[in-house]
Parts: structure tokens; sequence; C-alpha cells
């Protein structure tokens, strides 16, 4: 357990003080009263609102619009769906700068929507809502779905035969079976909006922003590190109070697990009611996941492949290097990233398990998290200012962006291996211990054949995130080494056809490759790998 939580404390906990001080100290001491000035002003009571408004709003239409899916996907079986499955999963992977210029190209000024019927949604909070449902569809499907694929449906089909009306039956029995789940993955989807940053960013212009958007307008543009320091304590506070009911209803979700059958329930629709939802549910997918996909697809190939081949010539501006580098960049760095935090998370992993595990290392779990609520942009601007001095001077290394973004693979690979590894019968690893075998022999030959699998679906999320963590390499990524996200920013905050039009063909390609390595995810998945 020493080498996470050593990894944890100087990349992660070192950072985030490191900017927090120097936006609150001085030669005089701390500034503790900039606390109460900040949070009463004006402007940042109008953030703070829109941040928890729109997080809200994005939760409540995310469930609405997924909990059907989560039902097609749990209960019945229909050619394509493991093809259709992978899909939906797309937009989670995908960096969420890709995710607003998939929307821009729908939504914004030239997009779909304004060509056909003059409608345009960007800078508006309709495109922030609907690009937000996009990113955390698979979430409600997965984490919804797969525990109400394991439900048993003779126990509805008994209160219906008792006289209960299907949406009785339903109400009374599947629904509080359900809750722990819904509540998980509500939890979840409020976190990720909360934090919202690349999507706001794109589609919110000047008019919205979240904590995220001011951290780093704070930070970046204005040079206001105080504000700055006490909006990072501010959201810090409340993704704690998010992450502690998380943990809360995920304890509630393994006890409900315990109590259900788990055998397989999905069959063939049958009746016009299954066949007309699932109709809907190919609708809304198309709708809502394949049509910003193709859209983004379709304005990278306006001109034919004049965009893709611009990407292969510097333009002496934004760039120092062609933009096309952005590829090999971000796969070295995020194969990097892959590694370390494979072996950061399956150390913590490992510790988790152990029977002699005591409070703060199960404690330990819960911190795991936290890189996916803070501010990235605290962290990556932690990184220039903490990671100065040797032996931890950093700054000019390439190596300081495979580590900012192994921070938020860790906590995908911790959630991935956990499940199976508490599967393991600890008398095995005991009669191995009994007749010799060193802990890393026991790990080596008991563990690892069994989970391998996890490992490497671990592995494969661990990499799609790394692919496309924006905020903190933002701040850390060279000129002369961009990787994708980055680039795709870029090309989107300079004005001209030209730009737009590369970033449209970047972020295509940054889709594609994300893509597939979901595919080969998907390959990989078992039931007790497969679910967020």
């Amino acid at each position: 357990m020493a080498v996470p939580v050593a990894f944890f404390a100087v990349f992660f906990a070192y950072p985030v003080a490191a900017i927090v001080a120097r936006g609150l100290k001085d030669g005089a001491g701390w500034h503790l009263g900039r606390i109460g000035e900040v949070v009463t002003a004006a402007d940042v009571r109008h953030v703070l609102w829109f941040t928890t408004w729109q997080a809200l709003a994005s939760t409540a239409l995310t469930l609405l619009i997924a909990l059907p899916g989560a039902y097609v996907f749990a209960r019945l079986d229909f050619p394509g769906k493991q093809v259709l499955r992978a899909v939906v999963t797309v937009p989670f992977v995908l960096p969420t700068v890709v995710v607003g210029t998939a929307f821009l190209a729908l939504v914004g000024r030239g997009g779909l929507l304004d060509e056909l019927w003059g409608l345009r949604l960007d800078t508006t909070v309709w495109a922030i809502l609907l690009a937000h449902v996009f990113f955390n569809y698979a979430v409600v499907v997965r984490t919804v779905g797969g525990l109400w694929s394991q439900l048993d449906p003779r126990q509805e089909e008994a209160a219906r035969m008792l006289g209960a009306s299907p949406a009785a039956a339903w109400r009374r029995v599947t629904l509080p079976a359900l809750a722990p789940a819904v509540a998980a993955a509500a939890l979840m989807v409020f976190l990720f909006t909360f934090t919202s940053f690349g999507v706001v960013q794109i589609l919110g212009g000047p008019t919205f922003s979240t904590l995220e958007v001011e951290i780093y307008r704070q930070t970046s543009q204005v040079f206001d590190l105080a504000t700055a320091a006490v909006l990072t304590l501010v959201q810090f506070a409340a993704v704690a109070v998010i992450l502690a009911v998380h943990a809360w209803t995920v304890r509630r979700r393994e006890t409900a697990l315990k109590l259900v059958d788990a055998s397989v329930t999905a069959r063939r629709p049958r009746g016009a009611g299954q066949r007309a939802l699932l109709a809907g549910v190919l609708v809304t997918v198309a709708v809502l996941i394949l049509l910003p996909l193709a859209v983004l697809v379709q304005r990278s190939l306006d001109g034919g492949l004049g965009y893709y081949r611009a990407l292969t010539h510097e333009d002496g501006g934004a760039f120092l290097v062609p933009p096309i580098d952005a590829v090999g960049n971000s796969l070295r760095y995020a194969l990097a990233a892959t590694v370390i935090a494979v072996l950061i998370g399956s150390l913590a992993a490992t510790a988790l398990t152990r029977r002699d595990a005591g409070r703060l290392v199960r404690g330990f779990d819960a911190l795991l998290m936290l890189p996916l609520g803070v501010s990235a942009v605290t962290v990556g601007f932690g990184f220039l200012i903490a990671l100065d001095e040797p032996p931890l001077d950093l700054r000019s290394s390439w190596f300081l962006v495979p580590l900012a973004q192994a921070l938020v693979g860790v906590p995908f690979v911790v959630r991935t291996m956990l499940p199976v590894l508490r599967a393991v019968d600890a008398g095995l690893r005991e009669a191995a211990a009994v007749l010799g075998a060193s802990p890393w022999r026991v790990w080596r030959e008991v563990d690892l054949p069994l989970v391998r699998r996890a490992l490497a679906v671990a592995a494969g999320f661990a990499f799609a995130v790394s692919l496309g963590e924006f905020g903190a390499t933002v701040f850390i990524a060279r000129p002369d080494n961009p990787t994708l996200p980055v680039a795709v920013a870029r090309l989107l905050g300079r004005p001209g056809e030209m730009n737009y039009g590369q970033a449209m063909a970047l972020s295509t390609i940054l889709m594609i490759v994300c893509a597939v390595a979901l595919l080969v995810l998907e390959k990989l998945r078992t039931d007790r790998t497969g679910e967020f």
C-alpha cells in the first residue's frame, strides 16, 4: 500500500495543496478571510448556482432518457446487442473536448440544425444538458442495467399473479431492488457534470461557467490564484460529500447483489409494448448517440480529405509541429500512463482486498476516486508550481503528462479489479503461502491467472481515459508535443474554416482510436468486469 499512497501524496495531494497555499498564503501568513470574500461575491454565487443547477438538471434528464435503455439492454435480447452496447459506451470514453466538438457540429453555427431549420443551440443551456446526457448515457445503462439483468423476473411475475398491475408490480418489487443502483448511477452522473469543463467551455461560451471553467479562467486568464484556490476548496468539499454518499450507495448496492438471482434473464421482445420500447430506445440511441458522431465525421470530410491533409503541415500559428503529430504524442503518453495506472491501481486493489487491511486502508478506497472529481485544472497548474525543484523538477520532462493522466486512470483500474480480487478464494492464497510461496509468487500464480481478463479490461479503460484527459494536460503539454485533446481545443480557439475543419478531423481520429479500444474491451468483457 505504501507505493499507491506515496504516488497520490506526491502527484495529487502535494500539487493541489501547493496551488491552494500559493493563493491563500504569502510572507505575512495565511489569508483565510479571502474565502469568505470569494464565496459571498455575486459572480461566484452565480457560478456555484449554475454549476449545481445544471448538474441536477443533467442528472435528472440522463436518468429519464437512459433508464429505458437500461431495461432494454438488461432484459431484452436482439441482434447486434453487443455491438450496440459498445457504441453507446463510446461517448463515455471520449474526451469532453470531442463531445463538445461533436455537439458544436450538430447545434452550433453552420451545424446540421442550423442548415436544416436555422436552429442554433450553442451558447444555450440545452446544448450543455444534451451533451451531458450524450456523455453519461452509458453510466446509467451499465450501472443500472448490470443489476437489473440479475434480478429474478419471477418476483415481479408473482406480484402480478396476485393481482398487482404491471406498473404497481414494478413500483413495489423491482424499483426498491434497483434503487441502490439508480442512486449510484445518479451520483456518478452528478459528479461528472458538477465538474464539467470541456463541454461547458466549448458549448457554453461566455454566458455559462461552471466551477471548473471558472477555476481555469481565474488561473490562466485573470491570474487570480487566490480566487482559484478558494473555488478549488469549494469544489473539493462538494466532491467529498458526493463521494461519501456514493460510497454509501455502493455498499447498499453490493448488499442487494448478494440477495438476487444472477441467472441470465434476457429474452426476445414479446408483445407490442416491448417491441415499441425497443424501437424507442434504438431511435434514442440513433439520434442522441450516433447522430452527433456522424455529423462530426461528416464535417471533417467537407471538401474531401483536405482537412486531414492540412493536419500534416505546420502553420506557424498555434503549433510548432504539424497537428497530426498529436496522434503519436497522445498514443505514447497514454501507453505510459496506462502502465503507471495499472501498476499503482493493481497494488492498491490488492491491498484493499487483504483480510488484515485496517480502517485507514479501507478509507483509501474512497480517496482514490478524488482525482475524478477534484479540478483537473488545479492538478495541472499545481504540477507546474510544485514539481519545479530537484529532485522533482519535472516541468521540462515529457513524463509529466503521463503522470497527470495516470491519476485519472487509477480509479478505473481499482474499480474494475476490486470485485474480481474480492471473489478470489482466500483459501487458495493461504494454501500457497503454507507451501512456502512468497507473497509475490502467491500473487503471480494464484491471483494473476484469475484476474488476467479484469486486468486487461482495466488497462483498456485506463488507456481510453488517459488518451482523452484534457483539464490537466492543457497546462503541462509542451507546445512542440501537444496531445489530441489539446490540439483540438487550440484549433477550435482560432477563427477560420480551415481551423474548424482540422479540429473536426482530429476529433474524428481521436473518436476512432477510443472506439477501437472500447470494442477490444467489449470482447474481453465478462459479467463481473464489464460494468461500471
